[in-house]
C-alpha cells in the first residue's frame, strides 16, 4: 500500500514530466492567431467578447495595447531559446485584458453576460500562463533546472558607440551626470549630491517612477567610470563606461556594460520586451542620442519620432524643445 509520502511524490514527479517548453510553443501559436484576429476582423472579436462594435473598440484591438502586442508575444516565444520573460510578458498583458474586461462589466452598451464569459475565459489562460512561466523560470531552455541564482540573475545590457570626439570631450560630458537626461529618454533627472555620489530618477515601461542613489566606485579621467547603485534604490544596477582613442586618433570609442534588475522581475522584463523597451534597445538608442548630441548639440528628431501614436506626414506645429546642458561641477 502506498504511503502519502510516495503519493505525494508521485504527484511531484507527474508534473514534473509535464513539457512546459511545448505548452509555451502553444500558447506561442495562440498568441499570434489571436493578435491576427484581432487585427484583421476586430468586429469579429468585439462581438465575441460582448463589448460595443464602435471605432474606437476596433481602433483598440488592432493597437500595441491587444493586437499587435499578442503577435510580438507570440513570436518572442518561438524565437527565442529561452521564452520564459516572453511567457511573463503574456501574463502582464492578460493582467491588462482582464482589467479591460472588468471595466466594460460597468457599461450598459455592453453585452454583460458575454463579457463575463470572455472574462472567465482570459482568468483561465492567465492561469496557464503563469504556470508555464513559472515552471519556466525554473528551468532553463534546455529543460534543466536553474539554480536560484541563476533564476534570479540580472540583465546585461553591452553597446558601444563611436564619437568623432577627443577622448576627454566625451568622457567629461559623460562624467557630469546631470547631462546624461539630454540623451537617455527614460532618464528624467540626475542630481549630483557629491563628487561621487548622485540621485537618479527615470520613468517605467508603463509610466511608473522610480529613483535610485548611485555611487563612484572607480574614476579614472579619460579611461573609465565605475558605478554601483547603494542600497534602498529601486532599480538596483551597476556597470562600467570605458573611454579609448579611436584607431588614428579619429575620435573616441565608448564601451558600456550595464547589469541591472528589471523593475518587476522577469514580469516587468517581459512587459519591457513587449513594449520595445528591453535593456539592451535603450542603451543602443541611448547611445545614437549621445553620439549625435556631442557632436552637434542636440539629438536630431524626425517627424516619426516627435510624435506618440499614429500621426499625419507632416512637420509638427511648434518644435520640439531641446533640454538645455548642465550646469556645473562634475558629479
Amino acid at each position: 500500500m502506498s504511503t502519502g509520502s510516495e503519493f505525494t511524490g508521485a504527484i511531484r514527479n507527474r508534473s514534473s514530466q509535464i513539457d512546459y517548453e511545448r505548452i509555451a510553443n502553444g500558447l506561442g501559436w495562440f498568441s499570434i492567431g489571436l493578435g491576427l484576429v484581432e487585427i484583421a476582423a476586430p468586429s469579429a472579436i468585439a462581438n465575441l467578447i460582448g463589448v460595443e462594435d464602435d471605432r474606437r473598440n476596433r481602433r483598440l484591438l488592432r493597437s500595441p495595447l491587444y493586437g499587435l502586442r499578442e503577435i510580438a508575444a507570440g513570436t518572442g516565444i518561438l524565437t527565442q531559446v529561452d521564452p520564459a520573460e516572453w511567457v511573463w510578458g503574456r501574463v502582464a498583458g492578460d493582467l491588462l485584458d482582464i482589467s479591460s474586461l472588468v471595466a466594460a462589466l460597468g457599461s450598459r452598451d455592453n453585452r454583460r453576460g458575454r463579457v463575463t464569459g470572455a472574462l472567465l475565459a482570459v482568468l483561465g489562460v492567465t492561469a496557464l500562463d503563469y504556470l508555464c512561466a513559472m515552471r519556466l523560470s525554473q528551468t532553463g531552455g534546455d529543460g534543466t533546472s536553474r539554480s536560484a541564482g541563476t533564476r534570479n540573475r540580472s540583465a546585461h545590457a553591452i553597446k558601444s558607440v563611436w564619437v568623432n570626439k577627443p577622448v576627454e570631450d566625451a568622457y567629461n560630458f559623460w562624467r557630469n551626470f546631470e547631462n546624461l537626461p539630454r540623451f537617455m529618454r527614460h532618464l528624467e533627472s540626475v542630481q549630483c549630491t557629491s563628487n561621487v555620489n548622485s540621485r537618479w530618477r527615470a520613468t517605467g515601461p508603463l509610466g511608473q517612477t522610480f529613483e535610485w542613489e548611485a555611487h563612484i566606485e572607480q574614476d579614472q579621467p579619460n579611461r573609465l567610470i565605475e558605478w554601483r547603485t547603494l542600497e534602498g534604490s529601486d532599480i538596483n544596477n551597476s556597470g562600467t563606461v570605458r573611454f579609448e582613442p579611436a584607431p588614428g586618433g579619429r575620435g573616441a570609442i565608448i564601451h558600456v556594460n550595464i547589469s541591472y534588475d528589471p523593475p518587476g522581475g522577469a514580469l516587468g522584463s517581459g512587459l519591457a520586451k513587449l513594449l520595445g523597451k528591453d535593456g539592451s534597445q535603450m542603451l543602443h538608442d541611448d547611445l545614437r542620442a549621445f553620439k549625435q548630441v556631442i557632436e552637434t548639440g542636440e539629438v536630431i528628431q524626425s517627424d516619426a519620432s516627435i510624435h506618440t501614436g499614429m500621426h499625419p506626414g507632416q512637420p509638427p506645429r511648434e518644435p520640439r524643445a531641446i533640454r538645455p546642458a548642465a550646469k556645473g561641477a562634475h558629479a
